[in-house]
């Protein structure tokens, strides 16, 4: 027998597209609240299923992901700055994508990602100074920029950082306004959107079309995804990449591959300044592991709390907080409900992670939580901050390498404040990031030498969370 999906009471024509668009994440948690593990949310013409279960949301995205696409919206949005690559890709071409992608984020491969995330994160900070300020959203975007075109492509783009930041933040913005509105307008059509999103285009491509064209013109295999990518032919031809199909690779993996770890690092440096005892735990364990020197990959192991940060600052600002729409392409039933082609599911991390059925004292900071026995216990798709199933992220495990690399060179040398009188509030647009940036003081301070078994044990009364 089918379920009967629950409906959200919203009125006609609009439906409840103006209550969230004043409020995404604050909505979305309320509908969760009111109706449960599954409801209907209609969005103009529109059907919505919002889906909160843990088994519901892996029955979507791997039991039966071969019946599901992201929706027309979500192509049209991100084909109109990234082209024809991963993210917009469907089937077997997809499929064909990522298997050639892959090999860039194996093991061996990050292990020689570590050094350059420690260099330029050395770089970073070496002119600052107790008292002085910083924009760390800004500071965080700029580094991971850097890492991420150096590990990626072998280039250095340090001097057009500033302009690719604008970009990459004004194709974020015009996307989620269309979402929003929930239609995109022709590219061909001159309204200011459109004009603004191609001017987002042209920026981004004159950071990376003279990097490809030079690659292609030189011939040089530097080991790089470039490299694999202008190498790739296709196995039926023989023909290799245009480089405009090069480029739509490139700008996928380039947007996604620091806009998302950006985000993750400034919120952990939001949530460790609200929470001293933490932050205090975290400098405790790095002054013991790495007595003041700069930390390697073969640190990691042993920088378990780091670790703990960044996995609760992600559940509590996931930097994906809802996965782009995924269209039903047949019928299908989970768990007995059903969901029609012609629908859109909603799946939300930030939602899921905020769930109190699988976190206690939900709106609290506490790293602790994240003992083998908890993530043991934990329901697969309780949290998930890259996603599932064939989508899930590609580069999840160099993101989370060069997350705590990154946090472990800065927090063992600085404490980071909030400014008080700078409003931090998040700001959901394709990734959830902080609306007007987050401006810090900088604390200098040295690290404390002592023994490794001394080191993390203090115990942790958790705060609450100051969001």
């Amino acid at each position: 027998m089918v379920k009967s999906i629950p409906k959200y009471p919203a009125p006609p024509i609009i439906g409840a597209l103006s209550e969230f668009r004043a409020d995404q994440l604050g909505f979305l948690l309320r509908a969760r609240d009111r109706f449960g593990d599954i409801v209907e949310i209609p969005f103009f013409t529109q059907r919505v299923i919002l889906i909160n279960h843990p088994d519901l949301i892996q029955a979507v995205l791997v039991e039966h992901a071969d019946k599901v696409q992201k929706s027309p919206l979500d192509h049209a949005i991100f084909r109109q700055s990234l082209g024809q690559g991963l993210i917009t890709n469907e089937g077997a071409a997809h499929k064909q994508q990522r298997k050639l992608m892959q090999p860039a984020f194996h093991a061996k491969r990050i292990e020689n990602y570590g050094a350059v995330t420690t260099d330029f994160t050395e770089k970073l900070i070496a002119d600052w100074r107790t008292g002085g300020q910083v924009d760390i959203h800004d500071a965080m975007t700029k580094l991971t920029l850097f890492v991420v075109s150096k590990v990626l492509y072998d280039a250095d783009l340090s001097q057009q950082a500033d302009g690719i930041g604008e970009a990459v933040h004004l194709i974020n913005h015009e996307g989620e306004e269309q979402y929003k509105q929930g239609f995109t307008v022709p590219s061909w059509i001159p309204i200011p959107q459109n004009r603004r999103i191609q001017r987002a285009v042209k920026d981004l491509d004159a950071a990376l079309m003279p990097v490809i064209e030079a690659r292609r013109k030189s011939g040089e295999d530097r080991g790089d995804l470039l490299s694999m990518l202008l190498a790739a032919q296709d196995e039926e031809t023989g023909s290799g990449m245009t480089d405009q199909q090069v480029r739509d690779e490139a700008a996928t993996l380039f947007v996604a591959g620091h806009e998302t770890t950006s985000n993750a690092l400034s919120w952990t440096w939001y949530l460790l300044a609200q929470h001293p005892d933490a932050e205090a735990k975290l400098h405790a364990e790095l002054d013991a592991v790495l007595a003041g020197r700069t930390p390697t990959l073969a640190d990691l192991p042993k920088l378990k709390y780091t670790e703990q940060v960044i996995k609760e600052s992600m559940r509590l600002y996931p930097p994906a907080w809802i996965l782009n729409g995924r269209a039903p392409q047949e019928n299908f039933e989970i768990d007995g409900y059903r969901l029609e082609k012609g629908t859109v599911a909603f799946i939300s991390p930030y939602v899921m992670h905020r769930d109190p059925r699988y976190f206690e004292q939900v709106d609290q900071f506490m790293p602790e939580r994240w003992t083998p026995e908890f993530e043991k216990a934990l329901p697969r798709y309780a949290y998930f901050p890259f996603g599932g199933g064939p989508r899930v992220c590609i580069g999840n495990s160099f993101a989370m390498m060069e997350a705590r690399l990154v946090l472990a060179t800065m927090a063992q040398r600085y404490a980071l404040r909030v400014d008080q009188a700078a409003p931090v509030v998040p700001e959901a647009l394709i990734t959830l990031r902080p609306k007007n940036g987050i401006r810090m003081r900088i604390e200098r301070r040295t690290p404390q030498v002592e023994s490794a078994e001394t080191a993390g044990t203090n115990t942790q009364t958790p705060v609450s969370m100051q969001a």
